[in-house]
């Protein structure tokens, strides 16, 4: 009775969602009305983030059954959306979310796969230089096409979710004993010469919806522990409060660093996992800065006890916003699919004294964009510039002997390195700087900012 009732309140209250560019003079005004599921925060923040969409302030509001979000958005270069093709994907696409959620049975979070079936290699382990190069030198040896792949490191810990394909069928590789081997050998690389923590090894054939990759990243490091330090923090962590609001039976966590794009999805990512609801919360950003405030209970309806349980949610927060801030030199190479081209891109990185901390691989259409940010083996996120020509140059040379273009750019603070190719459109990309925290103001008026788009 309680499920057909569910259904009938979901017919006569369907989602809603409004777009709308006169609300707010210098970003996207989105609104999101619907009945209230676990998780459904978490699916149209992640759909903002999966558009790129930068959400420089936001207010939630999920009580009562009902879910009502408030979204002010703009594009990567801060203006708003104007171009109506765009402006009505966006809505369709949020409206086709909520709508798809709310008939679920059950929240697994989960969207469809891409057309092709492949083999997913979850993997987790210590950290290292060389890490990725000697996966992708196994997965070459055995055969395996990358397709897809990403590789988030923290706290000496490295998670990686990596889609694979036979070199010979272009299918997903089914053989238990030859999934066995590459299993094996992946564990062995991930395990490497230490016996700090014993790593994990997950590999499967993707079926017709898998689990988004940024979140799943999340919870194999927060599995893993990565949010232990063993190591003094630095000034320019993330700071995280979690206090008791006995008044209203809620714990109302507040975070302040500095901004940056799919901040909201890491830090809602990561109170989903941990089993917390967000009734009510107060995103607002400027100036480089972000300042989230969230009224949270657990999924059991009851807010946070212990001290204990406050310390683990923000060393979990810290962790999970921290994990997408790697200091380091950033690469592009764009380059002709073929195979075994990403062993020798790593190969080349590893041989001149770079450390890869984080990694995008990306294959479609017969091209190749993988995107690194590398730091010394030291960790240190300035590059000697040398060392970046000579990779540079190196990268550029497999370029050349297959005849494609290719572009590599480096970025840091102090450094900024490019090839521009003929007739290509060269990017600028902009580095991150520090600006003072938000000092002494009140965020708790929730209904005073909410009527204020400035």
């Amino acid at each position: 009775m309680d499920d057909e009732f569910a259904k009938l309140n979901r017919r006569i209250n369907p989602p809603r969602v409004i777009v709308d560019n006169g609300a707010c003079g210098h970003a996207t005004f989105i609104q999101v009305d619907s009945v209230n599921k676990h998780e459904i925060l978490l699916e149209i923040v992640q759909a903002l983030s999966d558009l790129n969409l930068n959400v420089t302030k936001a207010y939630i509001s999920s009580d009562a059954g009902w879910f009502m979000d408030v979204f002010y958005v703009t594009d990567n270069r801060g203006k708003k959306i104007t171009d109506e093709e765009t402006l009505g994907y966006i809505q369709k696409t949020l409206e086709t979310k909520v709508y798809i959620l709310n008939s679920m049975k059950s929240s697994a979070n989960l969207i469809p796969s891409k057309d092709h079936t492949s083999t997913t290699i979850e993997l987790t382990g210590n950290d290292r230089p060389g890490l990725l190069s000697e996966l992708s030198a196994v997965l070459a040896d055995m055969g395996c096409n990358v397709i897809n792949a990403e590789i988030w490191t923290h706290n000496a810990r490295a998670a990686t979710v990596i889609h694979i394909t036979d070199r010979s069928t272009g299918h997903a590789i089914e053989d238990p004993d030859r999934l066995s081997t590459i299993k094996e050998l992946l564990f062995n690389v991930m395990k490497g010469d230490s016996d700090f923590k014993t790593p994990s090894a997950r590999m499967f054939v993707s079926t017709s919806r898998e689990t988004h990759t940024g979140r799943r990243l999340h919870q194999m490091l927060l599995a893993d522990r990565d949010f232990e330090r063993h190591n003094d923090k630095c000034s320019m962590e993330p700071h995280v409060t979690v206090l008791d609001c006995s008044d209203r039976d809620y714990t109302v966590v507040t975070i302040r660093c500095l901004d940056r794009p799919k901040l909201l999805f890491d830090t809602v990512c990561c109170l989903t996992d941990m089993e917390y609801v967000v009734f009510h919360g107060t995103v607002i950003t400027g100036r480089l800065e972000a300042y989230q405030e969230y009224y949270i209970r657990h999924v059991d309806g009851f807010p946070i006890s212990s001290e204990a349980e406050q310390q683990r949610v923000m060393e979990c927060l810290e962790a999970a916003i921290e994990r997408r801030t790697t200091q380091g030199v950033e690469l592009e190479v764009i380059t002709e699919d073929r195979f075994g081209v990403l062993s020798e891109i790593t190969r080349i990185i590893r041989e001149n004294g770079l450390s890869i901390k984080r990694a995008e691989i990306r294959r479609n259409g017969g091209k190749a964009n993988d995107r690194f940010i590398v730091s010394d083996v030291m960790g240190n996120g300035v590059v000697d510039p040398k060392t970046m020509e000579m990779v540079q140059k190196e990268i550029g040379g497999l370029g050349e002997e297959e005849g494609c273009g290719m572009k590599v750019e480096g970025n840091n603070s102090s450094l900024l390195l490019s090839t521009k190719l003929p007739k290509e459109k060269h990017e600028t990309r902009t580095s991150f700087s520090f600006g003072n925290l938000f000092k002494g103001r009140n965020f708790h008026n929730f209904n005073k900012l909410i009527k204020s788009c400035s």
